[in-house]
């Protein structure tokens, strides 16, 4: 498995450099009559259906795509989907993570917050520091076709989701140069989905990266799995392409292998990955007091919580699940556990460390992923998929799901990780968790609320730093440019200065 992940890189990667579109080899007879054999000795053999009909760079497109899948796996994988083992009988057995794995800049001592922030902007500045950003999605549920991190949320600066990250990167970079007087460089490992990849390639590059050098910014693509009948056979998008779907967000381990960038991380000394979702206005990437935090419990894994609003909020969380770290989802936790309160803390309830897919990653870590990745579940999502019927090849529309699609999770990985190597802190979700799911207007998690929530961030770091903020009627804050501030820093020369709202600060004056 081994030798297969490093020949896939060294033939893929191409050395990280940006996406091209070369033309396939077209296999020999022989290398096409193997791979139709393979499929068919594994029952798959329809995918070769209609091979008579095909024009040349037809057979070699379908030769190449059906290459990268094993289809003894894919039967393994359709088996344990369709037939899924016995759930265990009775609840599980669920505790809040260990105190000595836990954390909160709510009630934290203020030194050892420092202390984390300065040995995590130490290592930024030593450049062991590197952002795994998963943007794979596309805005379609905010009505644009482009990735999701190409929207525009409405500031008055207009700048893209894109741009407000890379712009903390760059900010980030500048604060640790100051620590060291060297230059820092904190490599960004932008990871894209099929349908994203070209698109936001083209969007960084016509952004000059956003003020970054390109050679630190590095676009790969997740992986994808073959769409399954019900029946556990590969689906056909056509007479020459198999129906495929991403392998969801915790294909990234994978991603990580096959795409190089794992070994790009290795040769650049890598030993502190930051992974977050494009869709989170707030997040503070490659947080110092996040990695400082993690460095100094020496685990594996670290997540970023925000604390629940309420017992009835429907968000997952992060938690001990029969003693293994792990995530709930909020339907799976019943009422009494959910309104619970904790003995020590009898305001707050026990249960209320809320994922917001915010996850810090030794390097050491990822550099085992061969050891545990096929491991990681598969799970089901029941679809209709629009495809090809291998019996004459018509196309078909279905009315009701007719087969399913596979996927795996980021946080399928917890159960794995010893709770020693395991820690949470939680964040205020005021100043770092505001998630853009919905369309305009919706009034939840959309243009608006993203906005918003920057807008009202900018207003407190300007007041806290001395500054009066002016406001006609409903205040709507300020937007502070991350290229003048990363976290509330630096704003000292705005104390005793009067700021119309809405406005932005985009540079020191």
């Amino acid at each position: 498995m081994a030798a297969a992940i490093k020949e896939t890189v060294s033939n893929l990667v191409g050395k990280l450099q940006p996406h091209a579109e070369p033309a396939l080899p077209e296999p020999s007879a022989e290398d096409f009559q193997k791979l139709q054999q393979k499929y068919t000795e594994a029952g798959q053999g329809q995918v070769f259906a209609f091979v008579d009909e095909l024009q040349p760079t037809e057979k070699t497109q379908l030769y190449h795509q059906l290459t990268n899948f094993d289809p003894t796996r894919v039967n393994e994988l359709a088996e344990k989907a369709l037939s899924p083992a016995a759930a265990p009988e009775g609840p599980p057995t669920l505790e809040p993570l260990p105190d000595v794995a836990l954390a909160s800049i709510l009630d934290s001592d203020p030194k050892d917050i420092q202390q984390w922030y300065d040995a995590g902007l130490k290592a930024v500045s030593e450049n062991k520091v590197a952002v795994v950003l998963m943007a794979g999605g596309q805005g379609t549920r905010l009505g644009s076709s482009d990735p999701k991190g190409c929207f525009d949320i409405g500031l008055p600066s207009h700048k893209s989701l894109f741009q407000i990250q890379g712009e903390r990167i760059a900010k980030l970079q500048l604060l640790a140069q100051k620590v060291s007087g060297k230059e820092a460089v904190i490599p960004w490992y932008v990871m894209t989905s099929g349908p994203t990849r070209k698109p936001t390639e083209d969007f960084f590059q016509k952004n000059n990266y956003f003020g970054l050098s390109k050679d630190n910014v590095i676009i790969f693509e997740q992986g994808v799995l073959p769409c399954i009948s019900n029946e556990g056979k590969i689906l056909l998008e056509s007479k020459s392409k198999a129906a495929v779907a991403p392998d969801g967000n915790g294909g990234i381990y994978q991603a990580l292998v096959t795409s190089g960038v794992r070994e790009n991380m290795r040769n650049r000394g890598i030993q502190h990955i930051h992974t977050y979702c494009v869709d989170n206005c707030l997040v503070k990437v490659a947080d110092p007091v996040f990695i400082g935090f993690a460095a100094a419990k020496d685990v594996d894994i670290a997540t970023k919580v925000v604390r629940k609003r309420n017992a009835t909020e429907s968000v997952g969380l992060i938690l001990q699940k029969n003693g293994k770290p792990d995530v709930v989802e909020y339907s799976e936790i019943d009422q009494e556990t959910a309104e619970a309160k904790d003995p020590k803390q009898p305001d707050v309830l026990k249960f209320r460390a809320a994922n917001i897919v915010n996850h810090y990653y030794s390097f050491r870590f990822l550099e085992s992923i061969e050891t545990w990745s096929h491991k990681l579940p598969h799970h089901v999502a029941r679809k209709k998929i629009p495809c090809i019927k291998p019996e004459n090849g018509e196309a078909f529309k279905p009315e009701k799901p007719n087969g399913i699609k596979l996927e795996q999770f980021v946080f399928d990985v917890f159960p794995l990780t010893p709770l020693d190597k395991f820690a949470s802190i939680e964040v205020r979700r005021e100043d770092e968790f505001s998630p853009l799911k919905n369309a305009k207007g919706t009034g939840e998690d959309d243009p608006d609320t993203s906005k918003r929530d920057i807008m009202e961030q900018g207003k407190r770091w300007i007041e806290k730093a001395g500054g009066v903020i002016v406001t006609e009627g409903q205040s709507v804050g300020v937007e502070v440019s991350p290229l003048i501030s990363y976290g509330g820093e630096g704003l000292e020369f705005l104390k005793g200065r009067e700021i119309k709202a809405p406005a932005a600060v985009e540079k020191e004056e």
